[in-house]
């Protein structure tokens, strides 16, 4: 494992000199990015352990923020660590940079194990080179991507080797620990670590030795979460709701992983005995939690329907895979699809050997199901990807095998076209689609990604550090970026406990003129900050052909709206909102 961590060393450095520009202007791209480090903030300034509001969005109240420290850490941390030597403003870039690498450490040490044990001793370097092909995992790792998601896909990467572990005791405490690690972070991966519970017990269904590894399992998955609630839940993750590790979720993880350790101490002889103790144990629990938390059984996020269709709906990530352009859909598609096949190939190759098999077996249907997923929500890209790598390298390395092997030098050759062909297909399927301009993005796409890059831009939002601190009423994907970068407070952003902002912002953007001005005035709103042409502004015109935005996009500007000038170049526009007796006209004036 010395050459992986050498490794993972060399590609850090090459990342962080990348991306140095990046990390030279503070440039997190993804809304939870911004709030990840206005969480860190808050917590180096003070801020409650157990307090993970974010006040400086709907004050004075603040926004409820449904995630968990954990993963704020190794953030501050390394925060804590560089501040006496570059200060505190580069200390904090740094650590915005480096933080993503140390999941992805752990996912090339995890890879290389399961890769080692499952393909051949000396075929994990495949499984690093096949990572480089997975479009949408790789960039979970890349320097300033400080959100949760590499973490628990660095969970799911040692859940897997867990899986293939053959010390039983060793495997089933690696499963537990890390699906407990990844649900105190959130629940994105709960039907991974579902389906690897279930894994566990299949084992111990079809192998009465297989006992150890569900005993460890289940206790390491009930202490962890428990532990996991104890140190990193919020004040308002005490509370009966469904999307996070709140005591819904936390009763199902005890009760499970106290359940799985009573089984493994019977005694029962036969597979058909085991499977119906499991089945009734599995059926108690499942029967249980619909009779408690009914509610948990539909959509964990709980809002109303008019938030969903208004806003949670439209979420690209949220969409199933074939309802995103090809350009996108293709390359994501490519490595599970491979990797499925790897695996099943290798499943039927290691039939004989019990232990390969029960590795290949779990891969295999780790990867079908990820695919699956990907029929519902394009979100489980990155895990599918992850999980196809090993499927990927059974299949590369089974055509190198064969062809290098071969007394024909012709056939060699053609192995040797075969196998670039198949490297080809998982690293470069994006970048080909790219050069090739296949399904390319039309133009007022285009007009809308340099919109919101621009809007997002560290340079474009200090301008409005000239100003005054203010409350700014504006976009809802703009909020959290907004309060990373000035000194100004926002309405809100994109987290689904904070239903009467966001749609306040909806109502705001989308209804009359007359009625934007009573919504701004309960934020406290002094200004309206707008950036034309970003995504969410197509929405607004798009369902509100004449509503307040659309009258802004045509320049039609009530006169209580005063101008702000912003520098020559500026991506946005900037109003002072004029309350009282003397601003109430409603009447238009036409903005050059």
């Amino acid at each position: 494992m010395r050459r992986v961590l050498l490794l993972w060393v060399v590609i850090a450095g090459v990342y962080l000199w990348q991306r140095w520009p990046q990390i030279h202007w503070l440039v997190l791209n993804d809304t939870d990015d911004n709030m990840r480090l206005m969480q860190v903030r808050g917590l180096l300034a003070g801020q409650g352990w157990y307090d993970l509001r974010q006040y400086r969005l709907n004050p004075p109240a603040g926004l409820d923020i449904h995630w968990s420290r954990l993963v704020d850490l190794p953030i501050a941390a390394l925060f804590l660590l560089l501040k006496p030597f570059a200060g505190a403003a580069w200390a904090e870039r740094l650590a915005c940079g480096i933080a993503p690498l140390l999941p992805f450490g752990v996912v090339l040490v995890a890879l290389a194990v399961t890769v080692r044990r499952l393909v051949a001793p000396v075929a994990w370097p495949l499984a690093i080179l096949f990572l480089f092909g997975c479009s949408s995992t790789l960039p979970m790792f890349m320097p300033m991507r400080i959100d949760h998601h590499g973490w628990q896909l660095a969970c799911l990467s040692v859940t897997i080797a867990g899986l293939c572990d053959p010390r039983k005791g060793r495997g089933g405490a690696l499963v537990g620990l890390s699906s407990a690690v990844s649900l105190t972070i959130g629940l994105e991966l709960l039907p991974y670590c579902a389906m690897a519970g279930g894994l566990v017990a299949l084992r111990w269904v079809w192998d009465r030795a297989e006992a150890r590894r569900l005993a460890v399992y289940g206790a390491t998955l009930a202490g962890g979460s428990a532990l996991g609630f104890v140190a990193f839940a919020s004040d308002a993750n005490y509370a009966m709701r469904c999307d996070a590790l709140t005591p819904v979720w936390l009763s199902v993880t005890v009760a499970g992983g106290a359940a799985l350790f009573a089984l493994s101490r019977l005694r029962l002889e036969t597979r058909l005995a085991r499977l119906l103790a499991g089945a009734a144990v599995g059926g108690v629990i499942a029967g249980g939690f619909a009779l408690a938390f009914p509610r948990c059984l539909s959509r964990p996020e709980g809002v109303s329907q008019e938030l969903a269709d208004l806003w949670l709906n439209n979420v690209r990530e949220a969409k199933p895979i074939y309802k995103h352009p090809l350009r996108l859909a293709v390359p994501i598609a490519i490595v599970p699809v491979l990797g499925l096949i790897g695996a099943i190939i290798a499943s039927w190759r290691a039939r004989r050997d019990p232990e390969q098999l029960a590795g290949w077996a779990a891969i295999t249907l780790f990867t079908a199901f990820a695919g699956a997923m990907l029929l519902w929500q394009v979100r489980a890209g990155p895990a599918a990807q992850l999980l196809g790598v090993a499927g990927e390298v059974a299949l590369g390395w089974l055509v190198l095998s064969w062809f290098a092997t071969h007394r024909s030098t012709a056939v060699k050759v053609a192995g040797g076209v075969l196998a670039a062909v198949l490297v080809l297909a998982g690293l470069f399927t994006a970048t080909l689609i790219q050069q090739f301009r296949f399904d390319p993005p039309n133009r007022r796409t285009q007009v809308v990604n340099r919109a919101s890059a621009r809007c997002m831009s560290l340079p474009a939002l200090a301008q409005l550090n000239r100003i005054p601190a203010a409350t700014m009423f504006t976009h809802v994907d703009l909020g959290p970026r907004l309060i990373v970068a000035t000194h100004h407070n926002g309405i809100t952003g994109p987290y689904h406990r904070n239903e009467q902002p966001i749609l306040d912002v909806h109502h705001a953007f989308q209804g009359s003129a007359d009625a934007f001005r009573p919504i701004a005035a309960r934020h406290g709103a002094a200004y309206l900050l707008v950036c034309p042409n970003m995504a969410e502004t197509t929405l607004y015109r798009a369902r509100a052909p004449g509503g307040f935005y659309d009258q802004l996009a045509k320049r039609e500007v009530p006169d209580w709206l005063e101008p702000v000038a912003l520098p020559k170049g500026s991506p946005f526009r900037l109003w002072r909102i004029r309350y009282g007796a003397s601003a109430d006209r409603t009447n238009t004036v036409r903005s050059e």
